[in-house]
């Protein structure tokens, strides 16, 4: 049987023609070189699922774009297992088919093409040059990799923002919204494509997600060019413009050097969509943790209290919150060194840490990439200032820092990301990212990264009804793209009716309490905010008191119920060995649901939060059918959580 399969395998080479599958072979990736053009294409479950489309890339030291030959190609299997704390899976065990093809150019250089396909997910990345090559690096001009799905796809995905726009010049901030089954021919928002993670829907035959992962220093990130009906969309490198137009949009590697991952996770349903670790599967931490850093939850002012709240007596007030809570961080937000300053700031971290809480501080990430305002500027951007600021920050017992305002996906700025977290490392600081990129693997990368906003997030719903509008929408679709692929700081599960400090003006919340307190369970991060306010206490019921005093905030496992992108979702969620089920729904009916819930036991008796029709939670028991199945309801714009 393998003389045959090596035979068999010898024969399609010969053709240009090569085939590898997924181990259970419902997932199949064809690969041909025809005319010097290699192209790939996906099939599952016999169902085509992404049509002949480009592979290839331009250097400086060569062209892989076209005058290919297939030379060679070598097939093997990859399997690992790892344990992370910082997402939506503590053990993963990852098992796929592997296969090098060699391809060589009219030149006679050659290029590796590797793919690696398990049961739902296909990642592939290229690999430049070999050991003793001259020169030793190379710079990557552009790809052709390309994504052809069939026609009457559908779209949830997001546009490419100008470079240079918005507030403060800031954008690309990775903050605009998502489509919703839009037709995948139209053009994009700004004409510059679109933002990884991309949702497709392909009716009847299912769905495909796309990203990428494994983007360090050594390379760009990348995003999708707009759709031709007959090239699909393309890798598409940063734009000249972003990063206020310093550096430059190529990419330098070493060489032999690898590009980053391209990642496709396929299913029949959502189920291998929301489930999928290949961000993290394909990737391996570049170091390992200096200190322990600790999973939990934040309070934080300015969400609805703004840059008025960011002095002592504020502050004080949110630490005492947090402690109340049992919650293990506060972060305290833009131009604390202004209106607090370094002296006082230490006095407060003492405080905090006399009420079992540590603090978080806001920085920009600033240099010459952005006009924002905001302080502390240029203290993170240059080696010797991090080093200096961090220093300080570890002596004032401080836990991790907010880094604001990035520039783009250019390579300098991707080294930025990079220098930050690594020397956040040597002083025992976690990181979070907002006004940033998608992360790509960042949480297996960099083990003290904890998530990035990249996301139209919580502030948007106090600046705006429009957004507060669209919350339910944004947190019912972002299970299935965004926050499938990387961890998501959203920026609060807010309690207040109002988006006020008095709780009683300016516009109104949209989404009922268990809906809010759901999102907690829904939204994943290793540090999750709750935007709680000091008047919450005495306002809101006890019963959800309690419970947001016990919302966990990491995940053994998460297992995906039922949902449609942007109208609802259900998940589970397993902590230690309870499991917490919640669920969203962003339509304007209730909605009944019939919950099929394997990891419980016949008759386990639940804890069950509903919205009353006052908007506050209401708890009742409820217990696992014979036949392993729970009735729950949902308001509009409310939710559910059992555990």
């Amino acid at each position: 049987m393998k003389i045959l399969s090596v035979l068999l395998f010898s024969l399609i080479i010969m053709v240009g023609t090569v085939e590898v599958s997924s181990p259970d072979e419902f997932l199949n990736v064809n690969i041909n070189v025809e005319n010097g053009i290699a192209t790939y294409s996906v099939k599952y479950d016999g169902q085509e699922m992404i049509l002949p489309s480009r592979l290839g890339l331009k250097s400086d030291i060569g062209d892989f774009c076209q005058g290919l030959t297939l030379v060679d190609s070598v097939a093997s299997e990859e399997t690992s297992s790892y344990n992370m704390t910082g997402t939506k899976k503590f053990h993963s065990e990852f098992r796929a088919n592997k296969l090098n093809l060699i391809l060589e150019n009219s030149e006679k250089k050659q290029i590796i093409v590797t793919f690696l396909v398990s049961n739902h997910d296909i990642a592939f990345r290229y690999t430049l040059g070999k050991e003793n090559d001259n020169p030793t690096k190379a710079k990557i001009i552009g790809e052709v990799s390309s994504f052809r799905l069939p026609d009457g796809t559908t779209t949830f995905i997001s546009p490419q923002a100008e470079p240079m726009s918005g507030w403060e010049n800031t954008k690309p901030s990775y903050e605009e919204g998502y489509s919703s089954d839009a037709k995948m021919g139209d053009k994009s928002q700004f004409g510059h494509g679109y933002v990884f993670p991309a949702l497709f829907h392909l009716g009847n035959h299912g769905w495909v997600l796309i990203g990428e992962t494994g983007v360090t220093s050594g390379y760009v990130a990348s995003h999708l060019s707009d759709f031709s009906s007959e090239k699909g969309s393309k890798i598409a490198f940063p734009m000249e413009g972003a990063n206020n137009g310093m550096g430059d949009t190529f990419a330098t590697i070493q060489v032999p050097g690898n590009t980053p991952w391209r990642t496709i996770t396929i299913g029949k349903d959502l189920k291998p969509i929301v489930e999928t670790t290949i961000p993290y599967d394909v990737v391996e931490p570049l170091y390992e943790p200096a200190f322990e850093y600790k999973p939990g939850r934040y309070t934080w002012s300015w969400l609805i209290w703004q840059d008025n709240s960011i002095n002592y007596n504020d502050q004080v007030e949110f630490i005492d919150l947090a402690g109340r809570m049992g919650y293990e961080y506060c972060l305290v937000d833009a131009a604390w060194d202004a209106n607090i300053g370094y002296d006082k700031m230490e006095e407060l971290s003492k405080y905090a840490q006399t009420k079992g809480v540590r603090l978080m501080l806001w920085y920009n990430s600033n240099g010459n990439s952005n006009n924002a305002p905001q302080s502390p500027k240029n203290r993170l951007n240059t080696k010797e200032a991090r080093e200096k600021e961090m220093k300080w920050m570890q002596s004032a017992g401080i836990a991790g820092i907010k880094v604001d305002f990035f520039g783009g996906d250019k390579q300098v700025t991707i080294q930025l990301y990079h220098d930050i977290l690594i020397d956040a490392n040597k002083y025992g600081l976690q990181v979070i990212f907002h006004g940033c990129t998608l992360p790509r693997g960042w949480e297996k990368i960099y083990p003290n990264f904890v998530a990035s906003e990249a996301v139209l997030a919580s502030e948007n719903v106090y600046f705006n009804e429009g957004s507060a509008f669209r919350q339910p929408f944004d947190l019912t679709l972002h299970p299935f793209c965004r926050n499938s692929l990387a961890s998501m700081d959203w920026g609060g599960v807010i309690m207040n009716r109002f988006l006020s400090r008095d709780n009683k003006s300016r516009h109104s919340r949209k989404t009922t309490d268990v809906f809010e307190m759901a999102s907690g369970i829904i939204m994943q991060t290793s540090i999750q905010c709750v935007a709680m306010q000091p008047n919450n206490i005495n306002e809101l019921p006890e019963v959800e008191i309690d419970f947001l005093k016990g919302l966990p905030s990491t995940w053994e496992d998460t297992v995906f119920i039922d949902g449609y992108p942007g109208k609802y979702v259900v998940l589970a969620r397993r902590h230690e060995s309870k499991w917490y089920i919640a669920g969203l729904n962003a339509e304007k009916d209730s909605k009944e649901l019939i919950l099929k819930l394997p990891m419980l036991k016949k008759g386990t008796k639940l804890s069950y939060y509903t919205d009353k029709d006052d908007g506050y939670a209401i708890l009742t028991e409820l217990n696992v059918g014979e036949s392993g199945e729970v009735k729950v309801n949902m308001k509009p714009n409310g939710g559910f959580i059992l555990n």
